[in-house]
């Protein structure tokens, strides 16, 4: 007895949806008896075919005239041990099924069947094992292969996929992705993307990415997000565009964490679980929490060295800011290109800082996301400045996004990034206020300023920003000239 080895099925996918045939497909009766189900093991073909209903109850003799069409045709050998030539004994166990095939029909639709068959290694076999295929998921391959027919349910969907890559089918493989692809949702995202990475299949993994970017809390609140691997876990944190605080990230990779030291038996303690997160840890972006979260949560975990974690609180609450490990380039949530607008059109020295904000309002044409300003730096060489940037909704004195932050400049007339911890939704044709309050030395300035500036920026129309001096407390920003230089935005 042959056996076709090769990697176990893949676990089979939850959900309610019910099964997936391709339209127009559909057999006659007596093809559909035929397919009902496999001849359990050991019973002789005639018993076997009897006790799984597959038998047809029309006469064997002169089927042919009964079929319309070579589709009918081979519909009819589906499952069949009429004329067959081959039989596969399909699983492990008493869950084992034997089912009959007819070795040209496999050939002609399978490049691993034809050089199981027909190639210099051809088996001589006429009965060969195959204990790492599922019963159900062979025979959705063979129902394909014999008629172009799709039978794709929630449970079997995983290891139908599995079998199709194996015996390279592609056709059937597609049909696979688009069943999960239609059934994909923000709480089973994770598992899904686990097997598309498992299987290669990229299309599905970019899909599965873009669900967890869009309802990341969900996601991450799903059963399945403590079953996923590190590979997969680190793929995931990598991503500038998750939608959710760094502080409920991090609680998630914590019950993460924990689940993987039951996984590998080991006691549930801050130190096992920085041993399984490893490299996942240096992933967290703990610069974008505030001091209270960092204090409320990862300062307390045990997770970080406790130089770590003075390092941290030092970047939170002074200036110039320590260098820290951990990545502070925020979660946009946004997709696309990161845009800027100027808007100066020449440089001068000296801009003087008292304690007073610096401030200009401005509107634009269309929806966009703020994510931070470009501010000049220093007139004496290199140096480290203090900042708390705001953006406030004019008519109503209300502020929707400041960070208390620093940037280190190298004293030349460049503009230097200083950035939101989350972007700030700006609507069209609202009027808002840009705020950067600056504790350093004398700065670089803008003159020649425009009071429009317009800019593609992506599909539909230009972007078009509009600006005005803002009155009261200021600093002395005008359209006319002084800081905020560059808005830095996404469409």
């Amino acid at each position: 007895m042959a056996t076709g080895g090769g990697a176990p099925a893949a676990p089979h996918l939850e959900g309610h949806a019910s099964n997936y045939t391709q339209p127009g497909a559909a057999m006659n009766a007596a093809a559909a008896n035929s397919a009902a189900s496999a001849a359990v093991l050991p019973a002789p073909p005639a018993a076997a075919a009897a006790a799984a209903g597959g038998l047809h109850r029309e006469p064997m003799y002169n089927w042919q005239a009964t079929k319309s069409s070579l589709k009918e045709r081979f519909a009819f050998l589906f499952n069949n041990e009429l004329l067959s030539d081959v039989r596969f004994v399909v699983g492990k166990g008493r869950q084992a099924q034997r089912i009959p095939a007819h070795k040209f029909v496999l050939a002609a639709g399978s490049a691993v069947f034809d050089a199981m068959f027909n190639g210099g290694m051809a088996t001589t076999s006429a009965e060969i094992e195959l204990p790492d295929v599922e019963p159900a998921a062979f025979l959705s391959l063979l129902r394909f292969l014999y008629s172009d027919e799709i039978h794709i349910g929630p449970e079997t969907v995983m290891t139908t996929l599995y079998t199709a890559k194996k015996y390279a089918v592609p056709a059937l493989e597609g049909h696979c992705v688009e069943f999960l692809t239609k059934h994909l949702r923000a709480d089973n995202a994770f598992m899904l993307l686990t097997q598309a990475r498992l299987f290669d299949e990229p299309q599905l993994a970019s899909l599965c990415l873009d669900t967890i970017d869009k309802s990341t809390a969900d996601a991450i609140n799903a059963e399945g997000f403590t079953d996923i691997d590190l590979d997969t876990l680190c793929a995931v944190l990598e991503r500038d565009t998750l939608g959710i605080r760094e502080s409920r990230l991090f609680g998630a990779v914590v019950r993460w964490a924990e689940a993987e030291c039951f996984r590998q038996q080991l006691p549930i303690t801050a130190e096992n679980k920085q041993k399984v997160l490893g490299k996942a840890l240096t992933l967290i972006r703990f610069p974008l929490m505030t001091v209270e979260e960092f204090a409320a949560g990862p300062a307390q975990s045990g997770i970080l060295y406790d130089r770590e974690v003075v390092n941290l609180f030092l970047h939170f609450t002074v200036n110039p800011k320590p260098r820290v490990e951990y990545n502070d380039r925020p979660r946009c949530s946004l997709r696309g290109k990161e845009c800027s607008i100027s808007r100066f059109l020449q440089v001068e020295s000296r801009w003087g800082y008292s304690g007073t904000s610096d401030r200009i309002r401005f509107n634009v044409n269309r929806r966009i996301s703020v994510v931070g300003f470009g501010l000049y730096g220093s007139i004496h060489g290199p140096n480290d400045y203090q900042v708390n940037i705001q953006i406030i909704e004019s008519d109503k004195s209300q502020t929707l996004g400041q960070n208390d932050t620093g940037f280190s400049c190298d004293g030349t007339a460049s503009t230097f990034r200083v950035m939101f911890k989350e972007p700030v939704e700006i609507l069209p044709n609202v009027s808002y206020t840009a705020c950067a309050t600056l504790k350093g030395p004398d700065s670089h300035y803008g003159t020649k300023g425009l009071k429009k500036v317009s800019q593609e920026s992506g599909p539909g129309p230009k972007t078009t920003f509009f600006f005005f001096s803002s009155p009261g407390n200021n600093n002395g920003t005008s359209v006319e000239d002084g800081q905020i230089p560059e808005i830095i935005y996404y469409i």
